[in-house]
């Protein structure tokens, strides 16, 4: 994912510089170049020589060191690079960046780099909540630093409050957001459905399905690392939604319906990758009912088709389906998308092994009126990225 990506991580004196180990680790793994620059006070947390071993790169720490090569210092080096986190960043750091002081081998570096800056502040909370602190870091963002509000949380030094740095992970997502993808989406609005919708029958039982909304998520993920602002309407997963998503929670197909109809007018493009319940009971049994008569049956009606809606009402926006088929896939779905006015349709083959509900990877056919194109077996972020570039491609 960031093959050829230039990734500088600088880090300065806290207890939390442990945690750049890892996502130094992390991004090796993604096949990242990276390099890792520390200040003198940085050295007493962590060994240079743990991130040489892990970055396969000199661990910088002394402008005047002349024991690398040439073409690695801090001007080339600045060039050179795709994105700069300073992650633990001290109030100190942070205090010379803002202020223009560039006087080791991680202010010089970071002054020269014009590429994406990023900041992630970890200190004391009453280092962080002092004025000065928040001066410099309101001037770091004035001119262009992206500042990562720290976390709240029981400190190192014993304190419980904000300025707890956070995870390695959320750290890796913004990184991954800046240079994991072109940005062939940038000023794109979109929108995601995923997940299960759940139809109340009375207090205690619902009407849903399988779906596990890792589809959905994939697509909202994928849109977003290219630039598009997303907004997510998900019914309950147990999935992390994707970071820099605008989420919208619903629980039923009315929600769902009325949630996506309230945004739809504003987007560029909609993707409904929601497995909607089909049906809800036509009146949901009241406790009362049930401790009465003991037995009860309920009367079903069809939930509101979201996609035909919308393809009725459509104005320029791009409209993607899904459609889960366990017969006749092409054809019932080439059916779908003339039916409902849709200008793809991503079909699953529910009896295929490795595809639909639940699993990590999908086997799917994307449909146009005078295409279809059948995807072997892949990980459902590749198959949201085939999705995404076929929706491009076709919108030209």
């Amino acid at each position: 994912m960031l093959t050829g990506k230039n990734v500088v991580l600088a880090v300065t004196g806290s207890i939390a510089a442990y945690k750049i180990a890892n996502l130094a680790s992390m991004l090796k793994k993604l096949n990242a170049d990276i390099t890792v620059l520390m200040t003198e006070n940085a050295t007493n947390f962590i060994n240079p020589i743990t991130f040489e071993t892990l970055t396969g790169n000199k661990c910088l720490i002394d402008t005047f060191d002349r024991n690398f090569q040439y073409s690695v210092e801090h001007v080339s080096l600045a060039k050179q690079a795709d994105v700069v986190l300073v992650a633990p960043a001290s109030a100190n750091v942070i205090g010379k960046i803002a202020g223009g002081i560039a006087d080791d081998m991680l202010t010089t570096t970071v002054m020269a780099c014009t590429c994406k800056k990023i900041i992630a502040p970890a200190m004391n909370t009453q280092m962080y909540r002092n004025p000065i602190v928040q001066d410099n870091i309101s001037k770091l963002k004035k001119f262009g630093y992206e500042v990562i509000t720290p976390d709240t949380g029981f400190l190192a030094c014993g304190d419980v409050g904000v300025g707890k740095m956070p995870s390695e992970n959320v750290l890796m997502q913004y990184i991954l957001r800046e240079c994991a993808h072109e940005k062939d989406m940038e000023g794109m609005k979109v929108l995601v459905t995923a997940g299960p919708t759940m139809e109340r029958i009375d207090p205690v039982r619902f009407i849903s399905n399988h779906s596990s909304g890792k589809m959905g998520y994939a697509l909202a993920r994928n849109c977003m690392l290219r630039g598009a602002k997303v907004t997510l309407v998900t019914g309950k997963t147990s999935l992390e939604p994707p970071m820099f998503v605008d989420v919208i929670n619903v629980v039923s197909a009315k929600d769902m319906y009325d949630a996506v109809l309230e945004h739809f007018d504003e987007q560029d493009i909609v993707i409904k990758a929601a497995a909607v319940a089909d049906y809800r009971p036509k009146n949901p049994v009241d406790e009362k009912v049930k401790k009465t008569d003991g037995e009860f049956s309920i009367e079903l009606e069809r939930t509101d088709d979201i996609l035909k809606t919308l393809g009725e009402r459509k104005s320029g926006q791009f409209l993607c389906g899904f459609s889960m088929e366990t017969q006749n896939m092409v054809e019932n779905s080439k059916e779908k998308l003339k039916k409902k006015h849709l200008d793809m349709i991503v079909a699953n083959n529910l009896k295929a092994k490795g595809a639909g509900f639940g699993t990590d990877t999908n086997i799917v056919t994307i449909i146009t009126a005078n295409e279809t194109k059948e995807l072997e077996i892949m990980s459902k972020d590749e198959v949201a990225e085939k999705i995404v570039d076929s929706i491009l491609e076709k919108r030209k």
